[in-house]
């Protein structure tokens, strides 16, 4: 099937009268709706309301009864506030958490992370001690055979990454790699 100037024509004209890509294929024939979206796009047409197309009495109705779907949308949203009420109180109970974490602008320090509670000692000693051999390679150094593991704060000069021989299948060297990937049982038994 070739777009034809009629066939363009045609998919100009009832695309502006608002119908949709699968009634458009459906009358040209032997195009896919999605050959229709893509035409659509080629054309630079789809800059179209969104929404559903408008079905024939909809196109005829004149602009006062238009504006009378527009009042049944009111009683839509107050539906919606009956349930607010009840979620209020439940929110007044619970504790006063912040949903979302903090956002800390760049270079300023990072508070403590949990997760360095869960660390080893020993994993936590051999990092201090590799970072001492590291490479200090900046991200436009690293390769796939250099360890990739950051240090510092990205917000300034004193971030670097590691830079050493990385493990076959890992991202990190050795000492890097006790940190970031242990078992699941040595994890279970700091929580308890």
């Amino acid at each position: 099937m070739s777009w034809t100037d009629e066939r363009v024509e045609l998919l100009k004209k009832m695309w502006g009268e608002g119908q949709s890509a699968s009634q458009i294929a459906k009358e040209l024939g032997g195009v896919t709706r999605n050959a229709v979206i893509g035409k659509v796009h080629r054309l630079g047409l789809s800059n179209r309301s969104t929404g559903a197309a408008p079905t024939k009495a909809e196109a005829k109705a004149k602009p006062t009864e238009a504006a009378k779907p527009q009042p049944a949308a009111k009683p839509k949203t107050e539906p919606k506030a009956d349930p607010a009420p009840e979620a209020k109180p439940a929110a007044e109970t619970r504790p006063a958490v912040p949903a979302r974490k903090q956002i800390i602008p760049a270079g300023q320090p990072l508070p403590p992370q949990p997760s360095a509670n869960e660390i080893s000692p020993e994993a936590l000693a051999k990092v201090s001690e590799i970072e001492k051999k590291a490479k200090r390679l900046t991200l436009m150094e690293l390769t796939e055979r250099t360890c990739k593991w950051p240090v510092g704060d990205p917000a300034t000069e004193d971030f670097w990454f590691c830079g050493l021989p990385v493990q076959p299948g890992k991202p990190y060297c050795e000492a890097h790699v006790g940190v970031a990937y242990q078992p699941m049982s040595a994890r279970r038994d700091r929580r308890r």
